[in-house]
């Protein structure tokens, strides 16, 4: 049977429209104030507008969706292709699932947000490691996030009761703020971001100790069919757009 024009042409258009579609990359990223989120239908946040300069700089065609941060990682497990998150630790165990980029953003060293009822008890510890040795203590956690290798390795060790909860770091806050956990650790950032925007944590208290790990590095991070000339666009990008902004 001899193909119409028409059918040529709409088959044509089905390969050029799959093709087109193979060629976007998915950027997947969490809600994570002030880094990124959604205000009144609107994507936000400092990390959320790089990521989408250093993707625009890369000319990668890409289609950027907010998912929870349990789903992203299962996703690369999964082997999803085409598909790329941002604002990642480098650990060991990703190493086998995705590719990282160069240095994406660079945290200040984590701080500790203590519930209004357990001030006096938290207050009483001069070290992270003595605070994380207190049994009588509660450490609200986000699952299935890491808070780097240090910290991950000090909470494996803890003594505190752990209170995992697969929620968002600001609801964690407003927990903590509810007396539904001693303590929580924070990102700094985060935690400047909340303190003015959210009237729950009024009654909380901010506290430092000496042996708090330094901040990590944060990365993009794709899966491993990305290829490499992509990669090194992304890592060109984010030299010419994230180290300007240190200089």
């Amino acid at each position: 049977m001899k193909m119409t024009h028409l059918t040529l042409t709409l088959l044509l258009t089905m390969l050029m429209s799959s093709a087109a579609a193979e060629n976007i990359v998915t950027v997947a990223w969490r809600t994570k104030p002030p880094h990124q989120y959604i205000e009144n239908g609107v994507e936000k946040g400092v990390l959320l507008e790089r990521a989408k300069q250093v993707f625009a700089q890369a000319q990668i065609k890409t289609k950027f969706v907010e998912e929870p941060a349990k789903r992203i990682w299962n996703n690369f497990s999964i082997g999803t292709k085409n598909y790329c998150s941002f604002g990642w630790y480098r650990l060991a165990e990703r190493e086998s699932l995705v590719q990282f980029s160069a240095v994406f953003h660079t945290d200040p060293p984590h701080t500790i947000l203590v519930s209004p009822a357990a001030t006096q008890l938290v207050s009483a510890h001069l070290s992270l490691a003595a605070l994380m040795a207190d049994s009588s203590l509660s450490l609200g956690m986000v699952d299935a996030v890491s808070y780097g290798p240090a910290l991950d390795a000090m909470i494996k060790n803890s003594k505190n009761k752990i209170e995992r909860s697969m929620t968002l770091p600001m609801n964690m806050a407003r927990m903590i703020g509810a007396n539904r956990a001693s303590y929580m650790l924070i990102d700094r950032e985060d935690w400047e971001y909340l303190k003015d925007t959210d009237k729950n944590l009024r009654q909380t208290k901010q506290i430092d100790l000496p042996d708090m790990p330094p901040g990590l590095d944060r990365f993009i991070v794709c899966s491993k069919d990305v290829s490499a000339e992509q990669m090194a666009a992304i890592n060109s990008a984010i030299q010419k757009i994230y180290r300007s902004k240190k200089s």
